[in-house]
């Protein structure tokens, strides 16, 4: 009697400890990532934008740069072309479905440009300080006052408009904001106890920096890098609407702008492309802020 008790009293002891241990902070992020709505639909539809790009061609047989058609068919009126053509008689559904690739590719590929930079610099600036964080420091504002738009436009006129110009371009004028909030994540985290404890145990800068501070600094990077790709999208449209957009190449921005002069006369190709780039870089913050949510502390408590 007296070990039956005992191995249940020490049962009921061990089991609230189970109910008590602690979740590790990505399932517990994870898990409030779930709970928000907008964020999940945001997902689903990037996902569906996603599968389009590149499995759409698959199931809708269509060139992109074939002439098939009178130019400025308006949409519904020509079954094979639902969407209408554009000022040459283009397919726009074939553009569409062509065109999302590179325009998501220069998204990604800015935006990884422009976190590799901005953490670079902040983690330097904010973890050695003094002289280095001055020197760093002036480097950013410069690049921040320029204005983005006009500085990326002169850098994609200097050299070829190509989508690798336009990605580096859109990279190089859009790190300052990263590079400032890396700064202040490593500013606050240098000086907490497990990086104490790191220096304690002869851990030598290289490895404090990009072992153990770093990987305590991405959650608000990881937010500010999703942001980061929707304005890079936004960016790329820009710079086609003006006429810089690669013209080998079809992206959203480059049917915007071939198609702009002609928008009084016929609005749909100008309007198709448009709305795919709202709902991408709307799906994006959706998101962005779906993961700002999942993982601030202090918003996992409402």
């Amino acid at each position: 009697m007296t070990d039956l008790s005992n191995s249940e009293g020490q049962t009921m002891a061990d089991e609230p400890q189970q109910d008590y241990q602690a979740e590790s902070p990505l399932l517990e992020a994870w898990r409030m990532y779930r709970r928000n709505i907008p964020a999940l639909f945001g997902t689903v539809m990037l996902t569906v934008i996603i599968a389009a790009t590149f499995y759409g061609m698959f199931f809708y047989t269509g060139d992109a740069y074939d002439i098939v058609w009178a130019p400025h068919e308006p949409p519904g009126v020509t079954p094979e072309f639902p969407l209408g053509t554009d000022y040459l008689g283009r397919d726009l559904i074939a553009g569409l479905l062509t065109g999302g690739g590179p325009t998501l590719a220069v998204g990604a590929a800015a935006a990884a440009l422009t976190m590799v930079i901005g953490i670079s610099l902040g983690a330097l600036a904010g973890f050695y300080g003094g002289w280095v964080d001055n020197l760093l420091m002036r480097i950013t504002e410069f690049f921040q006052v320029l204005p983005a738009l006009l500085f990326a436009m002169v850098l994609v006129t200097l050299f070829s408009p190509s989508l690798t110009t336009i990605a580096v371009a859109i990279g190089v004028v859009s790190w300052p904001q990263t590079a400032r909030l890396t700064r202040a994540e490593f500013l606050r985290i240098k000086q907490l106890e497990y990086v104490t404890a790191a220096r304690a145990i002869g851990a030598k800068n290289k490895r404090i920096i990009w072992k153990v501070i770093l990987p305590n600094a991405l959650p608000p990077l990881i937010v500010s890098a999703t942001l980061t790709v929707g304005v890079a999208i936004l960016f790329e449209a820009g710079l086609s609407f003006l006429g810089l957009g690669d013209p080998n190449v079809m992206s959203w921005g480059l049917m915007i702008g071939a198609n702009r002069e002609y928008i009084l006369d016929a609005w749909w190709p100008v309007t198709f492309p448009g709305l795919a780039i709202f709902f991408t870089v709307f799906s994006v913050s959706l998101i962005g802020d779906g993961l700002n949510d999942a993982f601030n502390p202090k918003l996992r408590e409402r």
